[in-house]
């Protein structure tokens, strides 16, 4: 089975028997876990100091492993980003290495997008995701047996009644995107890709509904919603209505964003801060086929 290097980025590890059930588990499944030594350092909110986690990342690109894998997200990664060494971190994935991670981690993948090409993956973290009480997601699992096996190639999810396709639709261009509020916090910075002509996955947590719609107003102003080919929603969770909403809710964000766009707005897409939830190769390029309420993202044949 696969090395696998876990390393914390962004924020402190505070449920520390998470993390114990989650390198038991990827244990279980036959991988080898080898822990960063600085995994568990805490410096206020972060997983230790700049310069501590900075070294944690490159140490990871340095380990030799098939897959580095985030402990968590929370904050951090932005800081870092003027001084992590992008050509190194590519060439470890040129050698098979591939950086797995979500929320704050879009921060790091569409940084080596934008400065490098190099592909990372979209994916679960070791506490959320496989240190959880109970059993972990099945699809998650055979997601990430399929990206260590290095058998994926592509993923596919049912779309509501109301935006099934006649007609087929396909497109192909670089996947990319992840957590949108760290994503607009990107715009405007040499860390954000081009991203010409690509397909822009999107997802958050703990954002209401008008906030989230803030935010793609801020991507469509700023020109980049307008440059994509198609857009996936996944899951926008962990937020509550409240009484002054009067009836505005998260389908009010995605008709005003459908409104203003030419690409198609595709929801439902299986990942986020959600137990399921596929593995998505940011910066490859990839097929996006539209058949019926069936949807595919394919990268397999593109490698």
């Amino acid at each position: 089975m696969s090395h696998i290097y876990v390393f914390s980025p962004s924020s402190a590890v505070r449920d520390r028997a998470a993390m114990r059930r989650g390198v038991a588990r990827l244990r279980a499944l036959g991988h080898e876990v080898e822990i960063d030594p600085d995994a568990l350092t805490s410096h206020m909110r972060f997983a230790g100091d700049d310069a501590t986690r900075l070294a944690a990342i490159h140490r990871a690109a340095a380990s030799g492993a098939d897959i580095a894998l985030i402990t968590r997200g929370g904050y951090g990664l932005t800081r870092l980003l003027p001084d992590i060494r992008y050509k190194a971190v590519a060439k470890a994935i040129d050698k098979g290495l591939r950086f797995v991670g979500l929320s704050d981690f879009t921060a790091f993948q569409n940084a080596l997008m934008a400065q490098t090409g190099a592909v990372s993956w979209s994916g679960p973290a070791l506490g959320e995701d496989f240190g959880v009480e109970g059993e972990p997601d099945e699809i998650m699992l055979a997601c990430f047996d399929d990206l260590a096996g290095g058998a994926g190639e592509g993923t596919g999810w049912r779309l509501p009644a109301a935006e099934a396709r006649e007609r087929a639709f396909k497109v192909q261009g670089p996947l990319w995107g992840g957590n949108l509020s760290v994503l607009v916090s990107l715009v405007g910075t040499p860390w954000l890709p081009q991203a010409q002509g690509g397909i822009l996955f999107l997802e958050d947590v703990n954002e209401h509904p008008y906030r989230i719609e803030r935010m793609l107003t801020q991507l469509l102003h700023a020109g980049i919603l307008g440059r994509q080919k198609a857009i996936l929603l996944g899951g926008f969770t962990n937020y509550k209505p409240v009484p002054h909403d009067k009836g505005y809710k998260l389908q009010t964000a995605v008709d005003w964003l459908r409104a203003r766009v030419k690409a198609p707005v595709f929801t439902g897409l299986p990942f986020g801060h959600v137990a399921t939830k596929v593995c998505l190769p940011v910066g490859q390029t990839v097929d996006l086929l539209v058949q019926g309420r069936d949807a595919m993202v394919l990268w397999g044949h593109t490698h």
